[in-house]
């Protein structure tokens, strides 16, 4: 724990705004700007603020969200906080306090007095973990031994203030009676599992409490269990209450039995729901996902209809269907100017095309041009499936050590990771480990944005195969990238007595030798290198896994040789933007894909501006980032442009010193100048896109790209990955000279793609507008060229799963029912989130999935009338008429008739059901009202 300022202090520092008290903008302005606010930012991240005449928003440092702060006559009359995204109020305050942006502001230079962090909890009650004191030993240990007895003494928690804190803490043993309830996400009917265990636990007599950190949760595990649980404000009330069932806001790892006079049962989100269960972090920004639902068309696009062919979706259309009601329709435009009008269901059969709608040749609406193409198609797609399949099947027969490192010394070895993990790192962490104690060798693919913690995800798996006994070689694109990593590697590993070599261009003759050596006779465990890994003269005597990362900087052919350094071992490939075929071989299932989409606590958008290039603009972005004391990179494409940018930046802004790197200089004056800038003696490195992997530099926070359109997508999005990685606001400027519009598509696409995690977001765009080829060859893949990459990849997976009659299944029930069917217009108003709703509806496979967009939608939108009821209602029928292969169903005034599938119609000793081969009638009561008169027909079906 780094020491703070002392309590007092931050009253003389802070700022403080109350209801009625007087306003003066320009003192205020300057007060704010003295605590590292940006005055000339929206306030959508924490340290900006906007002046507005009568208003001003501010983003508090440490705050959860904006407010805003309404003033006139020089008084302030409110102080609101509101929505970041709707700007709606959220709640009235009385007074806000505006911390400073930086604690150090609060320190009052080097020798002032420190506090520490439990002088700020003075009368708490401090409980602690069992092995909370071996491993602050093991802290306060790293602490000296990377600064120093004496500067960590200054800076840190010392050995001193944790021995007084340990008089007043109480450890909890290190082993209790603990009995786990089932995990019932892991079964293949959950809700039957739970719904079985209550009823168990109450006939049993004892009491039950859900436990889950949101409401959303404990209401989802009310309807899977059926039970209507009584909330408690706290674990006391919760153990004193004489019901049999309550619940409890809290975020429990896994469920246990509590004994007592009345034993309880604990059932946690994470029991039921599994990885659907929520884990706030209150402090981590809820980014939204670029693409949050990539297999739903929108309007206007290009799209793949599976009985009709290729399209263009139109917009939707209100259709008078007669007795007063009216339905809404999907518009299908084909070619010849023909349209098709289509019910929001057929979206299960819809999805998006890659191609842009101006190059596309559409079809037929009645389908006739596209029939013998898709016929071929899935032709290609079973041969491809087969293929897929076999490959999966022979990977798992193929046998490979189980590695499971020893338990002290991996965690150890863990406890050096001065950060926690977010929840998808900790997942992907799971999953790697899981696959090296499988017994089958891992080929897996960890897609996490620029900073999102891939690298320690490779650090516990090399330390898992290490610490087993096995070797690692961790295969980097770059000399630069593979110094990073060796300093990394060598910090982690070096208390655990594991060396760590480096076999690169950045290493002597001499040093490349002895690591061969050491390779070859078992001496070193850990090897990090580029290319030269999979040279013929290196051998390994027990190599376990071979971790590749940045991915999309080797060739296929590079990459066949780095998998197949040895046999039987593991690979782990790394990338935040994959190649196309890397992600459709993970979205396909013929690898294993694990996303990191969760992004550290604090990390902000990167703002991305294009705009032409010229001098004066270079000189403005570098200058701006020398005013805030930051660094900044400056990127050409290529070596020879180096020269001439270093003499056009001298001319219009001398103050600035400048380092220039690429990739021909030798490896030591690479370093030299790398460390230079590191070291801040530097205000802009001038280089090429040598430093696009890798490198962590939390003063750097500008980047300006000359000629942006002579790099590729995921370039870009590297290079712009290098800044925004200290928490402050970073800025990407792409200058460019090219004027063509499909430059300006591309470029766009960063503009629209700046949130943190947006790295798979565009290697799903880059999918989309690339393709895949095949996955088991170097071709361009015709199938996938008819279905385009998304539809491809589902038919693919779902036929590797199912075997030939994968798409057997791909129909929908067709209702014809005396309702709407249809979300009201005046409750959901905008036509593209009613589509979008419509969409993954249609993609729904459970009843489950159906209730949690259901419950979804209630909360965008507000409670859902009848109409809006009946419609979710439908849909839950049209999952019901799917299972039981009711192809139609028509409910009129007079009888409910359902027509099923060839086969699938049951014998029913129902008198009241009149059946004609494939299809029976059900005459029934004809006052009531049209889902009980169903209700009641399948009720009879089931006789």
């Amino acid at each position: 724990m780094e020491r703070l300022p002392l309590p007092a202090s931050w009253s003389r520092i802070s700022l403080s705004l109350k209801v009625q008290a007087s306003y003066a903008e320009q003192d205020l302005a300057g007060r704010m700007e003295k605590l590292g606010y940006d005055l000339d930012e929206e306030a959508e991240y924490p340290g900006t603020a906007l002046f507005h005449g009568k208003t001003f928003e501010i983003f508090p440092a440490g705050a959860l969200g904006p407010y805003r702060i309404e003033h006139s006559g020089g008084a302030i009359r409110r102080i609101v906080a509101v929505d970041p995204d709707e700007h709606d109020v959220i709640s009235d305050f009385k007074e806000l306090i505006i911390d400073p942006m930086s604690e150090r502001l609060a320190l009052g230079g080097n020798r002032a007095q420190r506090a520490t962090f439990p002088d700020y909890c003075d009368r708490a009650r401090w409980i602690a973990d069992a092995k909370v004191p071996a491993h602050a030993d093991s802290w306060l240990s790293t602490i000296e031994e990377a600064a120093g007895r004496r500067d960590s003494e200054r800076e840190y928690l010392g050995r001193g203030d944790w021995k007084k804190l340990k008089k007043r803490m109480s450890v909890l043993p290190a082993k209790a009676a603990f009995v786990a309830t089932p995990d019932f996400s892991k079964v293949a009917a959950p809700r039957k599992a739970f719904r079985a265990f209550v009823a168990d636990a109450e006939s049993a007599g004892s009491r039950l409490l859900f436990v889950a950190a949101v409401e959303d949760d404990l209401r989802a595990m009310e309807r899977m269990s059926g039970v209507r649980a009584e909330r408690f404000a706290n674990w006391d009330e919760a153990a004193e209450a004489r019901n049999r069932e309550g619940a409890l806001l809290a975020d429990f790892d896994a469920g246990f039995f509590a004994p007592g006079k009345k034993p309880t049962l604990v059932v946690t989100a994470s029991d039921v729901l599994g990885s659907r269960a929520h884990h706030p972090q209150p402090m981590a920004k809820a980014w939204t996902g670029a693409f949050d639902h990539p297999d739903i068309p929108e309007r206007g696009a290009a799209v793949v209809h599976l009985q009709r062919g290729l399209a263009l979706l139109s917009r939707l259309q209100t259709v008078d269907m007669g007795n007063g009601t009216s339905r809404e329709m999907i518009r299908l435009e084909f070619a010849g100017d023909d349209a098709a009008l289509v019910p929001p269901a057929d979206l299960a059969l819809i999805w998006p095309y890659a191609a842009e709608p101006g190059k596309l040749t559409l079809d037929k609406a009645d389908g006739s041009t596209w029939w013998n193409r898709r016929g071929e198609a899935e032709q290609e797609i079973e041969a491809a499936a087969r293929q897929l399949a076999k490959h999966i099947a022979q990977r798992r027969r193929r046998r490979a050590p189980k590695l499971v490192a020893p338990g002290p010394a991996y965690e150890r070895f863990v406890a050096r990771f001065p950060y926690f993990t977010t929840v998808d790192q900790a997942k992907a962490i799971r999953d790697v480990l899981d696959d090296l104690a499988a017994g089958h060798p891992m080929d897996r693919v960890v897609c996490g944005d620029v900073g999102f913690g891939k690298t320690e995800v490779a650090l516990r798996a090399a330390a898992a195969v290490a610490l087993s006994g096995k070797q690692v070689a961790v295969a980097v694109p770059t000399t630069v990238l593979a110094r990073q990593h060796v300093e990394t590697f060598r910090k982690r590993f070096g208390p655990l007595g594991i060396e760590v070599a480096n076999l690169s261009r950045a290493a002597s003759a001499a040093e490349i030798r002895d690591t061969k050596e050491k390779l070859r006779s078992a001496k070193l465990k850990v090897v990090v290198g580029t290319q030269a890994l999979a040279s013929t003269d290196v051998r390994f005597a027990d190599l376990g896994l071979v971790i590749i990362d940045e991915e999309q900087h080797f060739g296929a052919a590079e990459k066949a040789k780095l998998s197949g350094l040895a046999k039987g071992v593991h690979t782990l490939w790394m990338s935040a933007t994959p190649i196309p075929r890397t992600l459709a071989a993970g979205l396909a299932g013929f690898r294993d894909l694990s996303v990191i989409a969760t992004p550290p606590v604090h990390r902000l958008p990167i703002v991305t501006k294009v705009a032409p290039l010229s001098d004066a603009a270079i000189a403005a972005a570098l200058l701006r980032e020398q005013r805030r004391h930051g660094q900044s990179f400056l990127i050409c494409p290529r070596i020879q442009d180096l020269e001439p940018m270093l003499a056009r930046v001298k001319l219009t802004a001398p103050d600035l010193r400048i380092v220039c790197l690429h990739g021909r200089l030798p490896a030591e004056d690479i370093d030299d100048r790398m460390m230079s800038f590191v070291e801040g003696e530097a205000d802009v490195l001038l280089a090429t896109n040598i430093v696009e992997s890798g490198l962590d530099i939390p003063r750097a926070n500008t980047i300006v790209v000359c000629w942006p359109e002579k790099f590729g997508l995921s370039q870009l999005h590297q290079l712009r990955g290098r800044v925004g990685r200290g928490g402050t606001r970073a800025f990407a400027y792409l200058l460019t000279e090219s004027n063509s519009e499909q430059s300006e598509k591309r470029l766009a696409v960063l503009e629209e793609f700046s949130k943190p995690g947006a790295g798979f977001a565009i290697s799903e765009r880059d999918l989309d507008l690339r393709g895949v080829g095949d996955l088991f060859s170097e071709q361009q893949s015709g199938h996938l060229q008819v279905f385009g990459p998304m539809l491809y990849s589902y038919l693919l997976k779902r036929a590797s799963e199912k075997g030939a009659d994968g798409g057997a299944d791909l129909w929908v029930p067709d209702l014809n029912l005396p309702i709407a069917d249809m979300l009201p217009t005046g409750y959901v108003q905008s036509d593209a989130v009613r589509l979008e709703i419509y969409g993954r509806i249609a993609r729904c496979r459970t009843e489950d999935d159906l209730e949690d967009l259901e419950d979804e939608t209630a909360r965008r939108f507000g409670r859902l009338p009848p109409a809006a009821c009946e419609f979710f209602a439908a849909a839950r029928l049209r999952l019901d008429c799917k299972r039981r292969g009711i192809m139609r169903l028509d409910v009129g005034p007079e009888a409910v008739a359902a027509t099923f599938l060839p086969g699938r119609l049951r014998k029913s000793r129902a008198k009241s059901l009149e059946r004609d081969g494939d299809r029976v009638v059900y005459i029934g009561n004809r006052n009531a009202k049209p889902f009980e008169r169903i209700s009641d027909f399948l009720e009879l079906l089931d006789e």
